[in-house]
């Protein structure tokens, strides 16, 4: 059963500027006063558009993660000629037990 059933609207009738500030907080975001209002609207629009999906009716409606077909696209594994340990450490600049050697790079 969905929350609107218990509670009503989940989401609150208008977005404030304040509202915009405490989500920019919890966000870590930065936004400037002069950009608060567009913000406050944009968000306010998306809050709408989302309580006018919570009124679709999807109890008939599978549940999915994608929104269409998904296959392996992966290739098939064909073995191939490679080189030889011996051949790809030719071109090392230092090798040790049959093993690149590379500079420690975390001390």
């Amino acid at each position: 059963m969905p929350v609107t059933a218990f509670y009503g609207s989940i989401w609150p009738m208008s977005i404030s500027k304040e509202d915009v500030k405490y989500v920019a907080a919890l966000a870590r975001i930065d936004v400037p006063e002069d950009k608060l209002e567009g913000f406050t609207r944009t968000l306010a629009g998306i809050v709408q558009y989302v309580e006018q999906l919570q009124k679709l009716d999807v109890e008939h409606v599978k549940p999915t993660s994608h929104a269409v077909p998904v296959g392996n696209v992966f290739r098939e594994d064909i073995i191939k000629p490679s080189l030889t340990n011996q051949e790809a450490l030719a071109i090392a600049v230092e090798a040790k037990d049959g093993s690149f050697k590379v500079p420690l790079v975390i001390e």
